[in-house]
């Protein structure tokens, strides 16, 4: 393989290994904001944003998450045939199937920019009572499933490098 396909890999694995990291604590933001919710519905007037702001947290987490999770091949697969499989075969096999995933991503993408540009444009709100602006979530979706993108194009090249023997 040639160097700058490795430098490739390597970098969206770092990048996405340190954003996957950060990613983890989430959880703990989302978690917060859901205790706070408890306790004002407890002993102050309900807050308004708690839910959805849990809501976006949670997202975030999943789509940030999501490279990190299959840099680590820890994604969820249909493991009847495939973990019988050699080493070679399952190269195949992840190389042809990965290809949808990033025709799925592209797609996503797609979507998620004319999404992010019309709600950046027209000021776009939620419609629940708080009324917050949606682009933070999307801009952070798109940024998500961008980085996605680059995990998956980097997991199709180290399949590749598989099935030529050469391991990245």
């Amino acid at each position: 393989m040639p160097g700058a396909i490795r430098r490739y890999v390597r970098w969206v694995e770092a990048v996405n290994y340190r954003i996957g990291r950060i990613a983890m604590y989430l959880i703990f933001v989302m978690m917060g904001i859901l205790l706070w919710s408890s306790v004002s519905k407890t002993f102050f007037l309900p807050s308004l944003w708690t839910l959805e702001m849990a809501q976006f947290a949670m997202v975030a987490y999943y789509l940030l998450g999501g490279p990190y999770s299959i840099q680590l091949g820890s994604n969820v697969r249909m493991d009847l045939f495939y973990g019988d499989w050699p080493p070679r075969k399952k190269a195949w096999f992840d190389a042809v199937t990965v290809l949808f995933l990033i025709f799925y991503l592209g797609v996503l993408l797609y979507g998620g920019i004319d999404s992010t540009s019309y709600a950046i444009e027209y000021g776009e709100r939620s419609y629940s009572a708080w009324r917050p602006y949606m682009w933070p979530i999307k801009v952070a979706m798109c940024f998500a499933i961008f980085m996605m993108l680059l995990q998956a194009v980097a997991e199709f090249i180290k399949d590749i490098a598989r099935l030529r023997g050469v391991d990245i």
